[in-house]
């Protein structure tokens, strides 16, 4: 590889040709065009080699320190190394000796619903003396997340017409895995919407093609939020916040407000008498999830399930065992 432009075109050229395929590669692009920007900084010449590939997985920018979470970011690179290898012979492409492999899913945090109301509280407070947008964007972006169980990436690129507040749905487009769905709010998430829609109106002029979550600040006012700054903003008040984890990944995490609404849906149909695995594919097609399988895994991988799961098992063999005297 002889220069970064040329790099830069291959992950262009790369991930063109896998999205015509019909994958997303949302995270993909993400991390590839970060290894691009990373083999620049460095000043790299010649074949992407190893040694270069494993500095940039131990560059994670979320500082996790892990071998668990550079393994996986090398997984990321190892399909482009392949496919770059037929125009660049000598490209090397990583393998599970340098991190080991990649850890499977593990336990989230599955917020406690005082937990939600303080993170809720808790960006009420933003910039206090400033404008009300912006305290008003994260709480609502964060309510929602946690009522309607979006990817981050999905609520930061719904546009005001994918919002349709006299209906009470959300048109979530072309999302991870090149889907698009049409999702029913409850009445209260619908209110929230209203409210921040008709603040957000007084504060910057808007289109149907307005990003509906939008900066409130200096040159980003009214241009979409950015995925960092709403990490950073959900990162400060966690530590304020003071939470304990009680998932395996470190700290509690935006995404586990996903997780969170997933689970408790399931409870709440257990506890209902619903039967949970004709409910499944519902719950599994409101997720966007690409396999029903993806939502079973909440079944064995999340303890709180798996308790109902247990019970619900000790329940049948005592009616076999009834059966058989």
């Amino acid at each position: 590889m002889n220069t970064n432009v040329d790099l830069r075109a291959r992950v262009d050229e790369y991930l063109a040709e896998r999205r015509r395929m019909g994958f997303g590669l949302v995270d993909t692009g993400y991390a590839l065009h970060g290894f691009t920007n990373y083999v620049a900084s460095e000043c790299h010449q010649g074949p992407l080699t190893i040694e270069l590939m494993a500095a940039w997985a131990r560059n994670d920018k979320a500082q996790r320190l892990t071998p668990g979470t550079w393994a996986r970011r090398l997984e990321i690179l190892r399909p482009f190394m392949r496919w770059l290898r037929q125009f660049e012979p000598q490209t090397a492409v990583p393998d599970e000796s340098i991190f080991g492999s990649v850890p499977g899913r593990v336990a989230p945090h599955i917020y406690h619903d005082a937990e939600i109301i303080e993170l809720l509280a808790a960006a009420r407070r933003i910039n206090p003396n400033g404008s009300r947008l912006r305290p008003a964007t994260f709480e609502t972006l964060f309510g929602l997340i946690a009522s309607a169980g979006l990817r981050v990436s999905e609520a930061l690129t719904l546009l005001d017409r994918d919002v349709d507040l006299t209906r009470g749905t959300l048109t979530v487009r072309q999302t991870k895995f090149g889907k698009t769905r049409l999702l029913p709010l409850h009445p209260s998430t619908v209110l929230a919407l209203a409210n921040y829609r008709k603040l957000r109106c007084q504060e910057v002029s808007t289109t149907d093609e307005t990003s509906f979550f939008v900066g409130t600040r200096g040159k980003l006012l009214g241009q979409p939020l950015g995925d960092r700054q709403v990490h950073r903003v959900f990162m400060e008040l966690r530590d304020q916040l003071g939470w304990v984890d009680r998932g395996r990944h470190g700290d509690p995490r935006i995404h586990d407000l996903r997780h969170t609404f997933a689970v408790k849906r399931v409870m709440l149909w257990h506890e209902q008498g619903i039967d949970v695995d004709q409910a499944m594919l519902s719950l599994s097609t409101y997720l966007g999830h690409a396999k029903i399988t993806y939502t079973y895994w909440y079944l064995t991988g999340v303890p709180e399930l798996m308790a109902l799961a247990g019970a619900r098992f000790a329940l049948y063999s005592q009616l076999g065992e009834a059966c058989d005297e």
